[in-house]
């Protein structure tokens, strides 16, 4: 059974690993046989200053899929890059004029990433309290330059409501990510995912199985209960009791039993690495990649 969010054939992800040389055994090695799909988000790589020369790493590593940033998308798509201080006008025309035409706008990033072997399956696009209609729609128009599956976001549960009639018009999938939080608006219990389904048919989970471990909550026991609506997991180890985030395999978070149960089960789920404990990104993730590889032979 699948989440109906659609998959790469075997044939299409033999083709992405020709067209990328340098890590072609790495994702030749992780797509084919076992039916996980082995992917990151691309903050994984937010010590990187430029977009391009993520797609360049995602290339060499053999990355077959991702959840792109927004931020990112932007800078591949030739957004103004406005600093802290600086007059947002000329980014919010930009903004206003990719809306308009989202094809013409985003459909060449994702071009640039298919051409490095990478399929985009998702948007990150987080909103907040503060985030005006006019932004939501904005959201939803990059997806659908983009073509994704769907775009994940960090908001909070009240923002959630406010995002369903976009969901519903767009008929576009939303993965809610969690954290590891006590304050009742945010996303983090399980009943908070809960409520949020609710709201719409659209609405899923993008479930972070580090912090969700590291609030006290069973990421298998809720995998296996929601795996329909569930778009992606987020993988990293945490420990728990709010504990920090520490290399694979040193924490609490049960990733190899939950890599394992997205094979036996054949779930149409992403496990997106999403690095964040000290170290080199490139390096830390290529261990996150062999750990996730040794895993699943």
């Amino acid at each position: 059974m699948t989440n109906g969010l659609g998959s790469l054939s075997r044939r299409e992800f033999a083709a992405l690993a020709a067209m990328v040389v340098p890590g072609a055994a790495v994702l030749r090695a992780l797509a084919p046989a076992d039916g996980v799909t082995i992917g990151t988000i691309t903050y994984s790589f937010r010590s990187v200053p430029k977009a391009a020369d993520i797609v360049t790493i995602l290339k060499q590593l053999g990355i077959p899929e991702i959840e792109l940033m927004s931020n990112h998308c932007e800078q591949l798509a030739g957004a103004p890059q406005i600093g802290r201080g600086m007059d947002r006008a000329p980014l919010v025309a930009w903004r206003a004029d990719a809306a308009a035409n989202p094809d013409k706008v985003f459909a060449p990033v994702k071009k640039t990433l298919n051409d490095a072997g990478v399929d985009v399956r998702f948007l990150t696009y987080n909103m907040s309290k503060a985030t005006t209609p006019e932004e939501m729609e904005y959201a939803f128009q990059m997806a659908k330059g983009l073509k994704v599956k769907a775009i994940t976001t960090s908001t909070q549960v009240s923002v959630a409501e406010k995002i369903a009639p976009f969901a519903d018009k767009h008929k576009m999938v939303v993965g809610y990510h969690g954290h590891d939080s006590e304050n009742p608006d945010e996303f983090a219990t399980p009943d908070s995912f809960v409520k949020a389904m609710a709201m719409s048919k659209y609405h899923s989970v993008n479930l972070d199985i580090g912090h969700f471990t590291a609030a006290d909550f069973d990421a298998i026991a809720f995998l296996k209960e929601h795996h329909a609506r569930i778009t992606n997991l987020h993988i990293k180890d945490r420990k728990k009791n709010h504990g920090p985030n520490v290399p694979w395999g040193t924490g609490d978070t049960p990733i190899k039993d939950i890599l394992l149960l997205l094979k036996k089960e054949k779930w149409d789920i992403p496990a997106n690495i999403e690095f964040e404990y000290p170290g080199d990104a490139v390096t830390e993730v290529t261990k996150c990649l062999q750990f996730c590889k040794d895993t699943l032979k």
